[in-house]
């Protein structure tokens, strides 16, 4: 069996790196986390949430508008 794979701290965001990259509010962000719209977060045993930038990647691709 292969090793478990851990994000590296450069490839998690907090909540604002994201927000601010993405542009938009932290009430925009846990607006979409209360309808289950947000990309895949993290909770650290302090309660703080992160982001995986590959997560986000694929949660951009999902979005991604085929029009």
């Amino acid at each position: 069996m292969g090793r478990p794979t851990h994000a590296r701290v450069s490839e998690v965001m907090t909540v604002d790196e994201f927000c601010a990259e993405m542009k938009v509010s932290k009430d925009t962000f846990y607006h979409w986390r209360k309808v289950g719209t947000a990309p895949i977060c993290h909770r650290l045993p302090n309660g703080e949430l992160r982001i995986d930038r590959a997560d986000r990647d694929a949660w951009l691709a999902r979005l991604r508008d085929v029009a």
